[in-house]
């Protein structure tokens, strides 16, 4: 965390100088006056400088694509982090040769590695901020995947009359099944297990 404490004639003026310095805009600070200053008598008898402190706040998008970059850089791949705003999240996607790798069975590496980054992001973030690890679109693609498997599934059940049992998924696979069939006519969802073992079931809506 950076802090510098800056004087000048005014409090506006140390404050811009201090933002200049440090390479960022007040949204990205704190700031504290020490000082307000004084002209004096007579515009300079017992005149004093106004005097502040501005701290650098850290920014979780930043320390966690640095941090991302290090991992990478020392797992020797050659790779590029793109930062996007999706919603009220920040999306890291990694894009190179052989990163494919860092996705893992059904994305369960990359969920490691995208819980490991959130962690070291915010660990001194006065905001906290939801960053999404991503590898050349996977995400996207499971999330249709998922989403087309649900929808299968769902068809089958209101036709066999039988609850499906799909396999084990995070909670974030198992939001997008719930969310998807929370509007399909004659079945239900729901959840049974304990992680990483959780299942969603999907049920015949039963009839009265």
């Amino acid at each position: 965390m950076k802090i510098l404490e800056k004087t000048s004639k005014s409090v506006e003026d140390a404050i811009e100088e201090a933002l200049q310095e440090l390479g960022a805009d007040r949204s990205m600070v704190r700031i504290e006056v020490l000082d307000e200053g004084s002209k004096g008598l007579l515009g300079f008898l017992g005149a004093r400088t106004a005097r502040v402190r501005v701290t650098y706040l850290q920014q979780p998008l930043e320390e966690g694509r640095a941090f991302l970059q290090k991992l990478l850089d020392a797992a020797g791949l050659k790779s590029e982090i793109s930062a996007t705003m999706q919603d009220e999240n920040a999306v890291l996607e990694i894009f190179g040769d052989d990163v494919a790798a860092l996705i893992g069975r059904r994305g369960q590496t990359l969920d490691s590695l995208q819980y490991l980054v959130n962690i070291v992001a915010n660990r001194n973030a006065e905001e906290k901020q939801r960053l999404i690890v991503d590898v050349e679109g996977y995400r996207k693609r499971r999330e249709e995947s998922l989403r087309r498997l649900a929808l299968r599934m769902a068809d089958k059940v209101s036709k066999d009359k039988k609850k499906m049992i799909l396999e084990p998924m995070t909670p974030q696979e198992r939001r997008i099944i719930h969310t998807t069939l929370q509007n399909v006519s004659n079945v239900s969802t729901y959840s049974e297990g304990e992680d990483p073992y959780r299942r969603v079931i999907i049920s015949p809506e039963n009839r009265d």
